[in-house]
């Protein structure tokens, strides 16, 4: 289908994948209902950083995705909602496992109850392949087993189940999609690629990272984006659960010597005990198998790592006044 003049709900469209969705969304010609985080100082979140044209084109709805009445005013009148709003890092999850039951739990929930209530809405539920912990074998299938290794990935897992559950319950028109690792203009240093370019970017000799060995399977934005949008589409796609990965992982450490080749740089990459996880909570490696997207959505990855790390690099270079230098942000 075109999403020309479709209703679309983007919850957590504040944030980072979000803020860049609704943004294509509204490029599409979507009528699109970009539902934010309320705060006090009227901010939203990323979405001010879109092109002025596309968020005057949005219809800004600020809210709590805790709040079931707010978010099932915000679903009225929609056809489909892409549910993205959640706290999303595990450091974080560590000290405040309460608040990611309340946000990421209960607001599902709350969305779910809201696209029932209005008529079979579909729904587009946001996971992640923290939900796999260090898996059994790899590349990783849909199919394998679910591991929580952090309350955070607990939280994902149990809001999934939920999504499951009311798609056999009540049939209610729902796709899973479990994104690996997206980076990309926008992103905070809460994750670790921009840590690694702001480092790089300040011209530091040395880059300080948490632990070097954990491998991850990269998503350029943009691919990720159209793997929602794709989602949000195909009806095959109702029912199931499906990867948005690019089926190449990278260490931690080779990622930062790779984003310092790309970038003309050379630096030594220095791993600190205090960045690190609790080694339980650590996950040794995430790769997709991305088969099922591309059955399923049409889908693959198009943009290289090198060709990421470049774009990446150019939009915040001049944008480095808005970062922490070499600071994960929880």
């Amino acid at each position: 289908m075109s999403w020309r003049g479709k209703r679309v709900l983007v919850t957590g469209a504040n944030g980072f994948i979000g803020s860049h969705l609704a943004e294509r969304l509204a490029r599409e010609g979507a009528r699109v209902r970009a539902f934010v985080r309320y705060s006090s100082s009227n901010s939203w979140g990323l979405l001010d950083q879109c092109p002025k044209e596309l968020r005057d084109a949005m219809e800004v709805v600020p809210g709590d995705i805790r709040d079931g009445d707010g978010v099932a005013q915000a679903v009225r009148g929609c056809e489909v909602v892409l549910h993205l709003a959640a706290l999303i890092s595990v450091p974080y999850s560590l000290q405040a496992p309460d608040s990611f039951v309340d946000t990421n739990v209960r607001g599902t929930l709350n969305v779910l109850q809201a696209a029932r209530l209005h008529g079979g809405v579909k729904v587009v539920q946001t996971s992640t392949s923290e939900v796999y912990g260090t898996p059994e074998t790899v590349p990783i299938t849909e199919a394998h087993t679910l591991r929580a290794q952090s309350p955070y990935a607990a939280s994902k897992i149990a809001a999934e189940k939920l999504a499951e559950s009311f798609f056999h319950s009540y049939d209610l028109p729902v796709v899973i999609l479990r994104p690996f690792n997206t980076y990309g203009p926008r992103q905070s240093t809460r994750a670790v690629f921009p840590v690694i370019l702001s480092q790089l970017l300040a011209g530091r000799d040395e880059v300080h990272l948490g632990a070097l060995s954990p491998r991850r399977d990269l998503t350029y934005v943009d691919d990720t984006v159209d793997g929602f949008l794709r989602a949000g589409e195909a009806s095959e796609a109702v029912g199931r659960t499906v990867h948005l990965g690019t089926g190449r992982d990278i260490s931690i450490g080779e990622l930062a010597e790779l984003a310092a080749k790309v970038l003309g740089k050379q630096v030594s990459v220095v791993s600190e005990e205090e960045r690190r996880r609790p080694p339980h909570s650590e996950v040794a490696r995430l790769v997709s198998d991305p088969s099922l997207a591309s059955e399923l959505l049409g889908w693959s990855a198009a943009t290289s790592l090198e060709e990421g790390i470049a774009r990446t690099a150019a939009w915040m270079e001049g944008r480095m006044d808005e970062y922490r230098v070499g600071q994960y942000v929880t």
